[in-house]
């Protein structure tokens, strides 16, 4: 028997999870990214479906071999007929290429991300083939379609499409990860088995961040540095933080401080006008989308982080990204007093109440004066990124659930999911005691 048949012969029996995106490239979907590099790591094989982004890709960059199978992308909503159109396009591009990974002797599996979610007629399509369907609830649909609408009432025609398409996806899944407890308690409301539904939370694992515990703003900069991470998008209220900066100007004058924005979206054309016509060119930078170690580079050499993301309902229950990577980094954090953001960062974030400029930049200013208070901040922070929220614990309940539906495809002596010895918040606080 030769090595590379045998070789060959192993590579087969490994369990195939296809994960199915719409709304990113594969590259560039963190969550998807640590998703895909647990399940390597606990010994399954992996393809990703998504928009095409970076045309040299064939696998995702950091993995073993995790396979990408781009699709393009030729229109993007901005309104109900351009949304309906791409949500159809990327449907068919991602049914035709999941009937070839089929026919290839892949998808033992399938793991769809929303938004959008019209994908529940493959899930019946497979769950009648006997293979597990699983969906990983990114976003609520019907609540981002709401705010989008901003001060119009939404189309209640619409709403109420989206939330039946929200209701078939959840009841049409073989398992549901939900991205906090208050997407599960969504989920049981439409009717879902309490034991179909897992806690999976977003956050940075450990290896993403190079210095848990480093001080604050140690690049040699502006003392003072507030900075926004994330999508900029209508929903996600980032001329809010640009505003903040506004009120900043007038608090505390332009020379020891600055804000930069870290992402991009379809409102940054709106959200470098809105910094011409203000006058904020010398206080407000934009750093564009990053990588993982820019990620962590910028947040490191912060301060202060701003979370502007508005009480609407679907901020209420939603778990913020950027505000795990701001705890995972020690950084304080002001936002909003939303019910999963209080959830998450508990103590290590001062809340205002209702989102207004002149709250953000009162809270941003008195805590750049207040050393010993952004220290508390940065232990609990930490503490909370330690105990609960880094991406370690969610692999554990992530993999379980794999482990559980493709159980009759998993070697008998297989390894389980390799998770390194968790830190306590003892020890990554350690460093940030003297500050």
């Amino acid at each position: 028997m030769s090595g590379k048949g045998s070789a060959r012969r192993m590579q087969k029996k490994r369990p195939q999870v296809s994960i199915l995106i719409a709304n990113l490239p594969a590259e560039r979907d963190r969550r998807v990214i640590r998703e895909c590099l647990s399940l390597e790591r606990a010994g399954y094989d992996v393809t990703v479906i998504a928009p095409r982004g970076d045309r040299t890709l064939k696998t995702l960059p950091g993995s073993r071999n995790t396979r990408l199978k781009p699709y393009p992308v030729y229109v993007l909503g901005s309104g109900v007929l351009s949304f309906a159109f791409e949500f159809l396009w990327s449907f068919l591009c991602i049914a035709v290429r999941l009937v070839g990974e089929v026919f290839a002797g892949r998808a033992h599996a399938v793991q769809v991300c929303n938004p959008p979610d019209v994908y529940w007629p493959l899930a019946l399509v497979f769950r009648a083939l006997g293979r597990p369907w699983v969906f990983d609830h990114h976003d609520l649909s019907p609540e981002i379609y709401a705010t989008r609408s901003g001060d119009n009432p939404p189309n209640p025609l619409v709403f109420r499409t989206l939330v039946g398409f929200e209701w078939m996806s959840l009841r049409t899944a073989s398992a549901v990860f939900a991205t906090n407890e208050s997407f599960r308690e969504n989920a049981l409301s439409r009717g879902v088995a309490g034991e179909k539904v897992t806690v999976v939370r977003n956050g940075p694992a450990r290896d993403e961040i190079a210095v848990a515990g480093q001080t604050e703003g140690d690049t040699g900069r502006t003392p003072n540095h507030l900075v926004y991470l994330g999508v900029l998008g209508p929903q996600d209220n980032v001329e809010g933080a640009v505003l903040a900066a506004e009120e900043l100007t007038r608090l505390r004058g332009r020379t020891d401080w600055r804000l930069t924005v870290a992402g991009d979206g379809e409102s940054m054309p709106a959200l470098q006008k809105l910094v011409s016509d203000r006058g904020l060119g010398d206080v407000v930078e934009f750093a564009g989308w990053l990588d993982a170690k820019g990620v962590d580079d910028l947040l490191r050499s912060a301060t202060v982080a701003i979370q502007p993301d508005l009480p609407t309902r679907m901020n209420q229950l939603s778990t913020m990204a950027k505000t795990v990577e701001y705890l995972g980094r020690g950084l304080p954090v002001v936002a909003v007093d939303l019910i999963e953001t209080r959830r998450s960062a508990e103590e290590a974030a001062v809340y205002v109440p209702t989102g207004d400029p002149a709250e953000f930049g009162a809270a941003i200013n008195e805590l750049f004066d207040d050393p010993a208070r952004r220290a508390r901040m940065r232990r609990d922070g930490l503490a909370r990124f330690a105990e609960v929220l880094s991406w370690e614990h969610q692999a554990e309940r992530y993999i379980a659930v794999w482990n559980r539906l493709l159980a009759k495809r998993l070697p008998p002596a297989r390894a389980g999911v390799s998770i390194p010895r968790q830190r306590t918040g003892e020890e990554l606080t350690s460093t940030a005691r003297d500050e």
